[in-house]
This record gives structure tokens, sequence and C-alpha cells, in this order.
């Protein structure tokens, strides 16, 4: 009976320069996907704002912190 290796296989190095694509990709992504919950948070805080809300209601309803 032949005996089986179970260990795990040798990885490859992972390029510096991939993961330096890689990091800089996820920040382009963050830095969109803020913006865009900034606007909505803008937004419906405005339309808020319009309808008579006052700033505790829309603080609590966006689930900001309340100020020091």
């Amino acid at each position: 009976m032949a005996k089986r290796d179970y260990s795990r296989p040798e990885r490859t190095p992972f390029p510096r320069e991939l993961a330096v694509m890689i990091t800089r990709k996820a920040d382009a992504m963050a830095r969109k996907l803020e913006d865009e919950v900034t606007r909505r948070l803008v937004r419906d805080a405005q339309r808020a704002l319009d309808q008579g809300y006052s700033l505790d209601q829309i603080a609590k309803e966006l689930g900001l912190p309340k100020p020091a």
C-alpha cells in the first residue's frame, strides 16, 4: 500500500506588485462607496428636514451618534 501525502501543497509566493494593485483597487472601491453613502444620507436628511423632522429625530432614524 502506497503512502499518501496529505500535507498542504506548497504555495506560490504572493507577488508584492499584485498586492499593491489589489490595495489600490480596494481603496478606490471604498472611496466610491463612502461617497455614495454620504450622498444618500445627506439626501435622506434633507428630505426629512423639509418634512419638518427635528435634528434628533433625523439622527436617530439614520443611526447617527448624538453630538457631544
